[in-house]
């Protein structure tokens, strides 16, 4: 679904139908300490891009609302696990680095 700012993001919820105000982002409302969610968040989330990026099935995000700069600014951060090889991703948009490997050896094992 298309967010606010007008990207797709597989985590984002509106719902206009007959007079309802609906929205809300799935991924920080599944987080118990996710925080308030509010939709101009989504203009400087990185969830849409890491998505858009890496398509890997084995990706788990987790995001949650941070305040920074004396509480004023508020964004969304973001954390990566791989469920395969259980291991925590530093850079989502490129994966793990091993789940990649693993596809590259079986296309290679094709040809």
């Amino acid at each position: 679904m298309r967010t606010p700012d007008g990207r797709e993001c597989s985590f984002y919820y509106a719902d206009y139908y007959r007079g309802k105000t609906t929205q809300e982002c799935r991924l920080i409302g599944r987080n118990p300490e996710g925080g308030r969610w509010r939709p101009h968040l989504c203009k400087t989330c990185r969830v849409p891009e890491i998505l858009r990026h890496n398509g890997c099935e084995h990706l788990a995000l987790e995001g949650r609302v941070v305040r920074s700069f004396f509480g004023l600014v508020e964004r969304v951060e973001v954390y990566a696990i791989c469920t395969k090889h259980m291991k925590e991703v530093t850079n989502p948009e490129v994966g793990c680095g091993e789940c990649h490997g693993a596809i590259a050896d079986l296309l290679r094992s094709i040809e």
